[in-house]
């Protein structure tokens, strides 16, 4: 599951998704992994069993990570079509970027891709490892 958030994070709040109301995440075989909840500038994460798992606040440009206690995980901070993700210290820990076609690539913190998003016409996003295979989607 903390592997699924640190990527979600990016299309919640920096893609060309219009997350409002409530997004469940599959994995590679259509099963539900989860969800996210959106209220306003607040988007609570739970897994597939309806527990909290996490939680996001958004002010202005930037994100802020929690876990389930409440406790900092991390922050993301976005300039133009560029995000850039931080550990509850401080230091990079990688990016995503968005092209002019709404697909979004992940880089770690050396600038190696990591993944990439794309959205559907449907309004489904299906994420994708470096190799291009298919992990997971959303809708």
């Amino acid at each position: 599951m903390k592997k699924l958030l640190i990527f979600v994070i990016a299309l919640v709040f920096y893609s060309n998704i219009a997350f409002a109301g409530s997004v469940n995440s599959y994995d590679k075989y259509g099963s539900k992994t989860g969800s996210y909840r959106t209220n306003g500038s607040n988007t609570t994460s739970y897994d597939k069993y309806g527990a909290k798992t996490g939680s996001y606040k958004t002010r202005g440009n930037t994100t802020t990570s929690y876990d389930k206690y409440g406790a900092k995980t991390g922050t993301y901070k976005k300039n133009g079509n560029t995000t850039t993700k931080y550990d509850k210290y401080g230091a990079k820990v990688g990016t995503y970027k968005t092209n002019s076609n709404g697909i979004t690539t992940s880089y770690d913190k050396y600038g190696r891709k990591t993944g990439s998003y794309k959205t559907d016409s449907s309004g489904r996003t299906v994420e994708y490892n470096k190799y291009g295979q298919k992990v997971k989607s959303y809708k």
